[in-house]
């Protein structure tokens, strides 16, 4: 399919160089006079994008583009303007703009962002399908459990789709909170929005600044164009910070702007970007311990719980397993292509048995193994691959010496060696840093 690009201005030699330039096998150019042309134009063709003028009579850009945004919220805007001031740049990034450049434009830093307006735009229509196939299997009738605690959960599902409420989604590992945060989206009015999940233990909380915020070209060594981050592709849809407690105070800080404020600056960029996104965040860590040794925001804490679900783990809800475990066969038979076995009454016995520290994670991998392994169309307990329990390990006891080095060791890995924020992060001056440094051999 063409690319459909409109653009907008009220010179004609801008509209004629315009088409020129752009036009060709893969790309479709029309072009408005006004903004009003404009508007019919974007209700009877709805395009990609829109490059627009700011100064133009009538309605200008920036009104243009407030009213893209409410008729056709998935044609992204780029606004163009010969007074480069940065008002106009804060107003139309502010708006939801996909960029804000000054003319007479670069071609080649035009093409940057065509390139980059497109490849999101990918991006998202791979998400939209995405959330077509997986609006079925978030449906509230497919959450399955009959516990009392669980079924109160679902209620809460059922009761957050209708807003966009931020939620904290407590639980031990494996227990489903993704599933939880999944669920919500899905049944949302929102479900056709990005769903967009973020492990925030993967990442440095470097690298985790730009995966979230994005980057401008030379924010840092290997920057070499600009990069949107996951608040920008969430759009109007769910962001999910999987394990918020491991992060840093500073990923904190900006974390909490951004629910504060709607808005967030890519790394090296001094102009705000404005958030749409809900924010759905899970840990398995005691928050209110990390907030009462200094590691974790209070502010934060009480921004994300808005509201609070905590998904009990498989053992406490025993009642479940036998239910869960055949819909988790289930499934695990429709995507590996193979019959649904039946549970043998020793595999149900076995399955009882186990405390699964794992918990529905480890239900979902055991039973998906055995579907592989059953050959007879029943599952017996030989198919079962059962992890045993093992006692918890002894905590690492080390000296206060030990522990410093090791966090400012950390601390350094995290910022790359980047010294003034390793000394900000630490609460301590540079030269106090270096000798830390050298004191524990971290050079």
């Amino acid at each position: 399919m063409a690319r459909r690009i409109l653009v907008v201005d009220d010179d004609p030699t801008i509209r004629s160089s315009f088409t020129e330039v752009l036009a060709d096998e893969e790309t479709e150019v029309r072009t408005a006079a006004s903004a009003e042309d404009a508007l019919a134009a974007v209700d009877a063709q709805r395009p990609d994008l829109v490059l627009s003028d700011v100064r133009m009579p009538g309605l200008d850009g920036i009104e243009l583009l407030r009213l893209l945004k409410e008729r056709a919220p998935r044609t992204d805007v780029i606004i163009m303007t010969a007074y480069d001031d940065m008002p106009t740049a804060v107003a139309a990034m502010r708006e939801g703009a996909f960029d804000f450049l000054p003319k007479p434009l670069d071609l080649d830093d035009l093409q940057r962002v065509l390139d980059g307006v497109f490849e999101d735009r990918r991006v998202r229509e791979r998400h939209r399908r995405a959330a077509e196939d997986a609006a079925s299997r978030y449906q509230l009738d497919q959450l399955v459990g009959r516990d009392p605690r669980m079924i109160e959960i679902y209620k809460l599902v059922g009761q957050l789709a209708a807003n966009r409420a931020s939620v904290l989604i407590r639980g031990e590992t494996g227990t489903g909170k993704e599933l939880i945060a999944r669920a919500i989206h899905f049944n949302s009015p929102d479900a056709a929005e990005p769903f967009v999940p973020v492990n925030c233990t993967a990442l440095p909380t470097t690298l985790l600044e730009s995966e979230l915020f994005g980057h401008v070209r030379g924010a840092f060594t290997g920057a070499v164009a600009d990069r949107r981050g996951r608040f920008a592709l969430a759009g109007h849809g769910t962001i999910f910070l999987d394990e918020i407690g491991d992060t840093s105070l500073e990923f904190q800080a900006k974390l909490l702007r951004v629910l504060e404020d709607h808005s967030f600056y890519p790394l090296g960029s001094d102009i705000a970007e404005r958030s749409q996104a809900r924010v759905i965040a899970a840990t398995h860590r005691n928050l209110e311990e990390l907030i009462g040794s200094g590691a974790f925001r209070e502010d934060l804490y009480y921004r994300l719980r808005v509201v609070e679900i905590t998904v009990p783990p498989l053992r406490d809800r025993p009642g479940d397993l036998p239910q869960l475990a055949e819909h988790l066969v289930g499934r695990a038979a429709e995507e590996l292509h193979r019959p649904t076995p039946l549970f043998s009454e020793e595999a149900l016995k076995t399955l009882l048995a186990h405390d699964w520290p794992g918990n529905v994670r480890e239900l979902e991998n055991t039973l998906t193994r055995a579907v592989v392994v059953a050959t007879g169309g029943v599952l017996r307990p030989e198919h079962l691959t059962l992890t045993p329990s093992s006692p918890e390990p002894a905590p690492d006891l080390v000296s206060l010496t030990e522990l410093e080095r090791r966090h400012v060791a950390r601390v350094l890995a995290a910022t790359e060696g980047h010294k003034s924020r390793a000394a900000d992060i630490l609460g301590v001056s540079r030269p106090r840093l270096n000798r830390l440094i050298e004191k524990y051999g971290l050079n």
